[in-house]
């Protein structure tokens, strides 16, 4: 630390170290009486400290101001000596002979460590210079900014991610507010309204049953509703509704909100195709990331072990967003990786349900597992090719080395809804239409609404003999091409 004193300052430096773990405490409880903080730290060969009785709690007034030509809204400090500590964005100073704390806001760096000072009055306000040199890039630097989250969706997914945010917000309240909205679409559960039941119950008893939320979470039935005020907004929809869900929140959205996006799935319009990461930051302004990963909803809900990875954009504020979606939604049983790669991270999420449809399919027919290491075989390079092949920046390990690659593969072909449904359609000769109804309990079926989305937008360019795997799928389910033809052209 480097204090610069002028005009008659007299410095009479005492230095006591203070951790960083003791400085966040302190800034969390937004309370920071120096007494309270050396106590904790090693003590100094000073004369003995004030201190106050337990019993009094110290307050925080409104921040000073005084009309002083060298520090505006610097306060008038009386003769003695008094402790000062300099914290990012905050100037804080306690009276020895008052019961309260006062702070007022400067564009100061942090440092970790309390300076006790012997200042006349006049000298201190004669000041001129006053400067910490310090890491700018402290993880204290965001203490006094708490993030607000809003989970946007609540089904099996949805509620299974907003359980873990809940938690992490609870245990992280130095870093996010205590309620995590989400946003329910309404609709009737037993004669009530269901962000009536799951605020009741704080459980999804709908989508998620048996598996209770944190009380902090809280249900509404309007995404503008839930969405107020949020600094970081989650967005786990089916993939048929985003567009409209973005809809109605453009224009009422924080610009400097960060966004991750959990919908598996593509926008084909107009011969283009878009992940939804971009068709949210493009309609809503505000940087969005990705996450996807080996995740099966009811699992991740149980505490079972599991891995995901968010793909994030390039640059200081990707990387930002990233950090705080990791300590958002990281915990010892959902590890969370990273990686530079938004299109690459959300491709995998939409086409690996592709190739989970053509599992279901061998397991319709009982063509047992060897047929259908094959099918993820090649469907693990037709998404690796058709990847590389229509968006930049992609990058060969995210399908090979992360959780949102060949791992999420596995787990949806061996379990999930779209293998799920893709068996029955074989044994049963219903289409998926029905097959969702019967089956997914008013979740939405991925995997066959992407193949006809993917087969639209390769037909456009010519190129659907390219990808032989991702023809013979939407050639089944929506051709009425025989199961038993899957392989005869692979």
């Amino acid at each position: 630390m480097l204090i610069s004193a002028s005009r008659g300052y007299k410095e009479l430096p005492t230095l006591t170290a203070i951790s960083l773990d003791q400085i966040n405490r302190a800034l969390s409880s937004r309370l920071t009486p120096w007494t309270d903080l050396a106590t904790a730290a090693t003590p100094s060969t000073s004369t003995a400290r004030p201190t106050r009785p337990p019993s009094q709690s110290p307050s925080l007034p409104p921040p000073f101001q005084t009309s002083s030509p060298h520090h505006p809204g610097l306060p008038p400090s009386p003769r003695g000596r008094y402790p000062f500590i300099l914290y990012p964005s905050s100037f804080i100073r306690a009276c020895p002979n008052s019961n309260a704390t006062h702070r007022t806001h400067h564009k100061l760096v942090s440092i970790h460590r309390k300076t006790r000072f012997n200042l006349p009055r006049q000298g201190l306000r004669k000041m001129s210079t006053l400067t910490a040199i310090t890491s700018s890039t402290s993880p204290l630097a965001s203490a006094f900014k708490k993030q607000k989250v809003a989970i946007i969706g609540s089904g099996n997914w949805g509620s299974a991610i907003a359980r873990i945010a809940g938690n992490n917000a609870l245990k992280l309240s130095d870093i996010f507010e205590y309620e995590v909205s989400m946003y329910v679409y309404e609709e009737d559960f037993n004669g009530k309204p269901l962000t009536q039941v799951i605020n009741e119950l704080h459980e999804n008893p709908k989508y998620l049953p048996g598996i209770k939320l944190p009380e902090n979470v809280v249900a509404y039935p309007s995404a503008a509703k839930a969405a107020e005020g949020a600094t970081l907004l989650v967005f786990v929809l089916p993939h048929q509704f985003i567009r409209s869900v973005c809809t109605q929140l453009k224009g009422q959205i924080n610009p400097e909100a960060y966004a991750i996006s959990m919908i598996k799935g593509v926008e084909v319009k107009d011969g283009e195709i878009s992940i939804f990461a971009d068709v949210i930051e493009e309609t809503l302004g505000v940087e969005c990331a990705a996450l996807s990963g080996a995740n099966i909803a009811n699992e991740v809900a149980e505490d079972k072990f599991s891995e995901t990875t968010i793909g994030h954009r390039e640059g200081e504020k990707g990387k930002e967003a990233a950090e705080l979606f990791f300590k958002l939604f990281d915990t010892p049983t959902f590890k969370v990786g990273m990686i530079e790669d938004v299109a690459g991270v959300s491709l995998c999420g939409a086409l690996k349900n592709v190739v989970a449809i053509a599992a279901g399919f061998t397991d319709g027919l009982g063509w047992g597992d060897n047929a259908k290491a094959a099918i993820m075989r090649i469907g693990l390079l037709e998404m690796k090719r058709f990847s590389e092949e229509f968006f930049k920046g992609v990058k060969p390990e995210t399908f090979t080395e992360t959780s949102a690659g060949v791992a999420d593969l596995i787990t949806t072909c061996f379990g999930g809804r779209n293998r799920k449904c893709a068996e029955a359609f074989v044994k049963t000769g219903k289409s998926f239409e029905v097959l969702e109804k019967e089956l997914l309990n008013g979740q939405k079926l991925q995997g066959s609404e992407t193949a006809r989305e993917i087969h639209e937008f390769l037909k456009a360019r010519g190129k659907v003999d390219d990808y032989p795997l991702f023809k013979a799928v939407y050639s089944i389910a929506y051709e009425g091409i025989d199961a038993h033809d899957l392989t005869s052209k692979l």
